[in-house]
């Protein structure tokens, strides 16, 4: 009889990222509906988000270096939270806001990132 039956030698493991990125959204969101008391949060929840969904990516080798992940994330932010901030008004507009800081914060950890760590792992 199996001890684990249905699993296959190959897939082992659980991924626990799948967690982290629906609560960074959630904590996104939270964070822009209390924007006057929790705007970090919002930017805390946005690098929860982006940074579990590069770790999903390099967990499942699409990407070799996670710091090269960040700050092409970052990139993205930077596009989408400035079309978001420049195009809109009120609430859309705090999350471009909120989506170009955390794009800033994300820039600096990739960028410190791979100086700190410069060969792949």
């Amino acid at each position: 009889m199996d001890e684990q039956p249905g699993l296959s030698d190959q897939y082992r493991k659980s991924s626990p990222w799948p967690l982290f990125v629906a609560f960074g959204l959630a904590l996104f969101e939270v964070g822009i509906v209390m924007a006057e008391v929790l705007f970090p949060v919002a930017v805390g929840g946005m690098l929860m988000f982006v940074g579990s969904v590069v770790g999903i990516l390099r967990e499942s080798e699409y990407i070799r270096n996670p710091w090269k992940g960040l700050v092409v994330s970052a990139g993205v932010a930077f596009l989408v939270g400035g079309a978001l901030w420049t195009l809109t008004t009120g609430s859309i507009r705090l999350r471009g806001t909120a989506i170009l800081v955390g794009g800033v914060v994300l820039l600096v950890g990739g960028i410190a990132g791979a100086l700190w760590q410069p060969q792949a792992i």
